[in-house]
């Protein structure tokens, strides 16, 4: 079912159904399309859901489409209803969530999908309010390839490609295994492997607001790092932390942080300055990578050459100097959505986030 108002132009594609799907991996993975249809980002998924009295952190979207398990029910719901999914639709997936959860197997193709109202299981209790979407667009389909071979032709069945450009495929970035929807991972200077890109200080003083810098991976403890691809080779690096949400890494072109590298909160596909073309070095250094910004074409690379704790990360002329090379390091899923640290405070020299500001 869809809104069908006058407000949308054109014929949009069907959105992704969960009738068939018979695991949690490929229910998730459903969930995954669901959202690359709705072409909306972690961030305006949340305003979406909040708009209908949802709630619905982006860092917990991120974190729970990036897992196997079967999600909970209140996430089914607010998630759905943020991708702009008429309320019967967001039912339908509540009842696909809820046998899944009993162990009951999928339908078969001729046969018809329950409607929950039986009262069967733990979760067909639920109410669904009647509230009406407020916005929806179709886009191509991004299915993750977390569910193998046969996961991925089972739920590539349930999506109508007919009317959607062909998806991307399930290695967006040559040499790094990222999955479609997005990956975690560690990014490690090659030449201090301990150290992990993270939130730091510009250290002449001229730049107040956090920027990134290489520290120690152990004391690099939040932000947890998200790579999102947005296009063939190219990401957008997300921070996600429990107090500031999802701030995307933009290049600064000008003013007091020139070169920096400065965590925003208005991320945006669009915006060049938060995209990054990962390459591979070579055949000779496998998991070695060249991060360079798509606005400027230039390289990541450590201010000065310096190695010393807490040095920033700037863009410059390519020179394939040793601080240009980068070791990316996908990691699983954090466990749960990030905690606040044991003192509940936040690290003193990163504690500042700016506001918005131009990129150009």
């Amino acid at each position: 079912m869809r809104d069908t108002g006058s407000h949308l132009a054109g014929s949009p594609a069907q959105a992704p159904k969960p009738a068939l799907v018979g695991t949690p991996t490929e229910f998730t993975a459903a969930l995954r399309a669901l959202r690359s249809w709705s072409g909306l980002t972690y961030r305006q998924l949340e305003a979406k859901a909040t708009a209908h009295t949802d709630t619905l952190p982006a860092s917990t979207i991120a974190t729970t489409l990036g897992r196997t398990t079967l999600p909970r029910e209140r996430f089914v719901v607010a998630f759905t209803r943020a991708c702009g999914l008429a309320e019967e639709d967001v039912r339908q997936w509540l009842e696909a969530r809820r046998r899944i959860a009993v162990g009951e197997p999928a339908p078969t193709v001729d046969e018809p999908e329950p409607t929950g109202d039986d009262g069967d299981g733990p979760d067909s209790g639920a109410s669904v309010p009647s509230r009406r979407p407020l916005w929806r667009r179709a886009v191509g389909l991004a299915l993750a390839a977390t569910t193998g071979a046969a996961g991925a032709l089972a739920i590539g069945g349930l999506l109508d490609t007919s009317k959607s450009p062909t998806p991307p495929g399930a290695m967006p970035v040559a040499g790094l295994r990222i999955l479609a929807v997005g990956s975690w991972a560690l990014i490690h200077p090659a030449r201090t492997p301990g150290s992990c890109l993270t939130e730091g200080r510009d250290r002449t003083g001229q730049y107040e607001t956090a920027v990134a810098a290489q520290r120690l991976c152990s004391k690099a403890v939040l932000p947890h790092v998200f790579l999102e691809p947005v296009g063939a080779d190219i990401v957008q690096i997300q921070w996600h932390h429990p107090k500031y949400s999802i701030g995307c890494l933009t290049v600064l072109l000008n003013g007091a942080g020139r070169d920096l590298l400065e965590p925003r909160e208005d991320c945006a596909d669009d915006n060049r300055a938060q995209q990054f073309r990962i390459e591979p070095l070579g055949p000779q250094a496998p998991t070695h990578f060249r991060i360079r910004p798509v606005i400027t074409d230039q390289c990541l690379s450590l201010r000065g050459q310096d190695v010393k704790e807490g040095t920033e990360v700037v863009q410059g002329r390519c020179s394939g100097a040793a601080d240009q090379d980068f070791l990316i390091e996908l990691i699983p899923p954090p466990q749960a959505p990030a905690a606040s640290l044991p003192n509940g405070r936040h690290d003193a020299a990163a504690s500042k986030r700016s506001e918005v500001r131009p990129t150009a």
